[in-house]
């Protein structure tokens, strides 16, 4: 049996769990969908420190903190993977695995996830030394030494932040030459900081048990496996935008993001998107919560204007 409500929000991280404030505190229901625990990857990072109002805050907490601040607006959290949406006249279908939902306005948060090497030890010490964001945590590997795999922009990009603060920044990449943008390329090799590991395929990320200790990689030409002495290891090798449910209702570009308006307006009334899953250059918590109020809102907007 299909329930209806007056909005729906796919994801339940920062920017879905504000969304969902915004959009019960104006007397809406609200369903809020995710395929795990509300959080998002929040739950995933051991410490934050750059959310406003927090020194410093373990990640699961502050999904806390945001999921119970919205739960007294009367808003429901359902558990379920979304296989699809379609469009119903001014309604949203969104059906998962557990069941099938209408509303009228619909809000994406989606986000997206960091491609993963998949090899021994990148899970182990995921918080521990492995981290996907140089932004989020560049702070705790200051005068460290540090390696970055990737050679990409998003690679460069970010061992350029980290040189700022680490001891030294060892970018590894499987090819003999940076695929990224010129300009990025003549930063990093100019910097004194920075170093290059050419033609390495990253074999294990290495621990004590509590944190990194080392990289192994083996050399493609010689088919030496060698170790890279390393606190931390940044991993630069793709973002995928979590839309393949969405792919039938024309809101999402060629490389799979979503764009909006500054309203978070989709190409499509009534459906907004938030967070990670924007096409976007900065991937935070603090922008992703920007975002959400900004759609909650947005939504309440609509559902006046349809009622008029």
């Amino acid at each position: 049996m299909t329930q209806n409500y007056d909005v729906i929000i796919i994801g339940a991280g920062p920017g879905g769990l504000t969304a969902a404030l915004y959009a019960s505190r104006a007397n809406l229901s609200v369903l809020l969908l995710d395929r795990g625990l509300y959080g998002g990857q929040m739950n995933n990072t051991d410490a934050i420190d750059n959310y406003p109002g927090f020194s410093e805050i373990k990640g699961p907490e502050l999904g806390e903190k945001m999921y119970n601040s919205i739960m007294k607006f009367g808003a429901k959290f359902e558990y379920g993977d979304v296989q699809q949406v379609s469009l119903e006249g001014n309604y949203k279908v969104v059906t998962t695995d557990t069941g099938e939902y209408r509303a009228p306005a619909l809000i994406i948060a989606t986000g997206a996830d960091h491609r993963h090497l998949n090899i021994p030890g990148e899970d182990e010490y995921a918080g521990k030394g492995v981290s996907y964001c140089a932004v989020c945590d560049a702070a705790f590997f200051k005068n460290e030494d540090i390696a970055v795999i990737g050679g990409g922009d998003s690679a460069i990009e970010e061992g350029i932040y980290l040189a700022q603060n680490a001891k030294s920044v060892t970018v590894i990449h499987r090819r003999d030459q940076l695929r990224a943008q010129p300009t990025l390329q003549k930063r990093a090799f100019a910097n004194e900081k920075m170093n290059f590991i050419w033609n390495a395929e990253t074999e294990s990320i290495d621990g004590d048990g509590n944190r990194v200790t080392s990289v192994t990689y083996k050399d493609k030409e010689t088919g030496i496996t060698k170790k890279l002495t390393t606190r931390g290891v940044f991993i630069y090798v793709g973002v995928i935008p979590q839309t393949a449910p969405l792919k039938d209702i024309g809101i999402v570009n060629e490389q799979g993001w979503i764009p909006t308006d500054e309203h978070m307006k989709t190409k499509v009334a009534g459906i907004f998107a938030v967070g990670d899953v924007r096409a976007k250059d900065l991937r935070q918590i603090a922008n992703a919560v920007g975002d959400g109020s900004i759609a909650g809102q947005e939504a309440y907007n609509y559902l006046q204007a349809l009622n008029d």
